[in-house]
């Protein structure tokens, strides 16, 4: 269909993707985002070959790479130090394209921002309602006023309001049974690895390292829901404290002020639909899923590409619509059940026997079976996105 206008909901990477792509065909775009400030928050983030692909589909995928470190080196290991799995980034190069790569979310957030005009992006602005009442047309309602669009994308969040509006007897997000804490670290950490993943029991402590040698950490911990810390870090190194290195380095070079701390929330329940009339949703805001694949943001541009791609190719905004809910609502409800799986045998696993048969497991595993579960949800092949204009 021929270009129109869009309302993209939210500033996050999947909005600005989102943004970057309608403008790509030919559509005007406004973007909302209700903070007041873009804190960039979220310290880093890991980018599978699906979102990275994605990335270049929307023409930013180069300034990207530039900015972000290949995971080559890591695994999986348990606390003591010993190894479970090798993550072998040569060969998820060598059969994608590219390895895992590793950046700073405010890098990332900051990129897309940079693809979008002047003015694109507007921040302080709620919408507090959406009018649905006009056919051809939808309206948006903030607390500055009142706005119309051919199209509104909802990409908001975890705790969307219009996925809420728009399905009122879906029951929202459901706490995970985890909470994660995570920080970047002031300054580079000798001999860490690329990227690491530990599991104990009930807890996983993870990190990635970034051009400049600082690195992100994340621990997950199973808890009860909103539990908060007067120190978090003073918390972490006690129950780290006997864990291998580099993990104490790591909460060793972090500042108290740098540990963000979220619980868990996910999408448990699956939305029967991912639009609704000329409305269409957009990551987390459609699939919330846990953190256990690192596919939560790969997902979200995923969806970017393939609305634009379904408005390029459809007669009309209807078709283009079926099409994006088609292509995407069974693809990325089935990665979340699969990081859902992965959660309750990874770090969700809390008894001592449960975990030591997962451990042996693992290591009896045949060479190649860790690669074989990343590219099973990041082999990933975007539609193509002619632009309309540079």
């Amino acid at each position: 269909m021929d270009g129109g206008n869009a309302v993209v909901v939210g500033g996050g990477i999947g909005g600005l993707a989102a943004a970057i792509g309608l403008r790509r065909i030919g559509w005007e775009v406004s973007v909302l985002e209700r903070a007041a400030v873009l804190e960039d928050a979220g310290a880093g983030i890991s980018l599978h070959a699906n979102g990275i692909r994605a990335l270049d589909a929307l023409g930013v995928g180069a300034d990207v790479r530039a900015a972000a470190r290949p995971q080559y080196t890591g695994g999986t290991r348990v606390p003591g130090g010993g190894r479970l799995a090798r993550m072998d980034g040569a060969a998820l190069e060598r059969a994608l394209g590219t390895p895992i790569v590793g950046i700073p979310r405010a890098t990332l957030h900051r990129l897309l921002r940079a693809a979008l005009p002047a003015g694109c992006l507007t921040v302080g602005a709620e919408v507090t309602s959406l009018d649905l009442t006009a056919a051809d047309r939808v309206g948006v309602v903030t607390r500055e006023g009142a706005r119309e669009a051919d199209l509104v994308v909802a990409a908001d969040g975890v705790n969307s309001a219009l996925r809420a509006l728009l399905f009122p007897g879906h029951p929202g997000p459901a706490y995970s049974g985890s909470t994660v804490l995570r920080a970047l670290t002031d300054s580079p950490v000798p001999s860490v690895s690329d990227f690491e993943l530990t599991w104990g029991r009930g807890a996983e402590f993870g990190h990635i390292t970034f051009t400049d040698g600082r690195a992100e950490w994340h621990a997950v911990l199973n808890s009860p829901p909103g539990v908060l810390h007067p120190d978090p870090l003073e918390v972490l190194r006690r129950r780290f404290r006997d864990w291998h290195e580099p993990i104490p380095a790591l909460l060793a070079a972090t500042r108290p002020e740098a540990v963000l701390h979220h619980d868990i929330h996910e999408l448990a329940t699956p939305l029967s639909a991912f639009t609704a009339g000329r409305v269409a949703l957009l990551g987390d805001a459609a699939h919330a899923m846990t953190p256990n694949l690192g596919q939560g943001a790969c997902q979200a541009l995923e969806d970017a590409v393939s609305l634009a791609a379904a408005l390029a190719a459809s007669p009309g905004l209807g078709a283009a619509l079926a099409r994006y809910d088609a292509e995407r609502r069974p693809r990325s409800q089935s990665v979340a059940r699969a990081a859902r799986r992965a959660g309750r045998m990874g770090q969700r696993l809390a008894h001592p026997v449960a975990v030591a048969v997962r451990n042996t497991a693992l290591r009896a595993a045949p060479d190649g079976a860790a690669l074989r579960a990343i590219l099973r949800h990041a082999d990933w092949t975007p539609p193509r996105l002619d632009p309309a204009f540079p």
